[in-house]
């Protein structure tokens, strides 16, 4: 006997990846509903091989639900999963609502697996940052053997970390360039196609945006509190996959071939470096695949352990959707939920 699966916000981009991603990697489920509010009701969406029609969350009854898995924004996560997780179902969230309850387990499995078991508290685990998840897959086997000091990232993220609305206006404002119509942005603060954006989210009393600040404080939860890191995150015209160029700096000596050949021993990550034209992953390479690719690595000469190097992965599935569905195979394979069809 398998789980009983709910995916809510099954209709945005990050809710159809997950019932892909259930599908592709034979989650044993016995039974996947499909939910979003009441205005989706009766929308059809795939599941492997099936279609679901999508139920609505305010008259489903999660009292015979193991897995919630949930991206619907904050405010929905915010009402209701204190009471998905009260009926004994596990939440398992997309949005920032939960990340930092002291309660809620932040979990990447290559990184923390061993956090989630804090989940009993509220019955809800928090899936973090698209732009962290990917960088702390790419930090925790350099901490491990090197222990870090401080790290400095850009990001250059896609449109989708900003949902359908944003890949919608980014290629409307492309199309509109190329035919000489005017261009108005809606969803961005200014112009995304052939621009760049240099906030994401709102901006803080110190000058950095809730994006950078999310940053800085998911990693500082999910890997040591010790590390010191500062970022600079910035939208790009690119539909998928986030790339970031990363700076770290240790405490004990780290060449740059040593962390390659740690790189391509750590879970989770695929290693393309060639030093040649094309010798490197690109988000357009990244897209629909699991991996976190890192590229360009070589030591810093400026401090005195110190290397850089290019990370990039699909933010809708590593950076969301792939992370969550991973959470949930925890939870199964390490057995810290019984499904509640074998229980009875």
């Amino acid at each position: 006997m398998g789980y009983k699966v709910a995916v809510l916000g099954a209709t945005g981009n990050v809710g159809r990846e997950i019932l892909s991603i259930l599908a592709e990697r034979g989650f044993p489920a016995d039974e996947v509903v499909a939910l979003a509010s009441r205005k989706s009701q009766g929308v059809e969406v795939s599941y492997g091989d099936k279609t679901l029609k999508v139920k609505a969350l305010e008259t489903y009854d999660f009292s015979d639900t193991d897995i919630c898995l949930m991206s619907a924004g904050g405010s929905v996560s915010k009402e209701w999963s204190p009471k998905i997780g009260a009926q004994g179902c596990v939440v398992i969230d997309n949005s920032s609502q939960w990340r930092m309850d002291p309660d809620v387990p932040l979990i990447v499995p290559e990184v923390n697996a061993d956090d989630i078991v804090g989940f009993t508290k509220k019955n809800i685990i928090a899936n973090p940052n698209c732009s962290t998840a990917q960088l702390v897959v790419a930090l925790k086997p350099l901490h491990e053997a090197a222990t870090i000091k401080r790290v400095v990232v850009s990001t250059y993220q896609s449109v989708s970390g900003a949902g359908k609305d944003a890949m919608d206006e980014l290629f409307t404002q492309t199309r509109a360039i190329f035919v000489s119509d005017p261009v108005e942005p809606k969803k961005f603060p200014k112009r995304i196609a052939f621009n760049l954006i240099p906030q994401i989210d709102v901006f803080l009393d110190d000058g950095s945006t809730k994006e950078e600040w999310k940053m800085v404080a998911e990693t500082k939860k999910i890997l040591d509190p010790k590390i010191k890191l500062t970022a600079t995150c910035v939208r790009v015209p690119v539909f998928i996959s986030h790339s970031e160029a990363v700076n770290v700096e240790f405490e004990k000596e780290l060449s740059a071939e040593d962390a390659r050949k740690i790189l391509r021993e750590a879970p989770g990550i695929l290693v393309i470096d060639t030093r040649e034209p094309g010798g490197y992953a690109t988000p357009h390479e990244a897209a629909g695949e699991d991996a976190t690719y890192i590229s360009r690595l070589r030591d810093d000469p400026t401090v005195e352990n110190g290397i850089n190097f290019w990370c990039v992965s699909d933010n809708l599935r590593k950076g969301a959707a792939l992370n969550a569905v991973q959470i949930a195979e925890v939870l199964v394979n390490r057995k810290l939920i019984t499904a509640r069809s074998k229980a009875a």
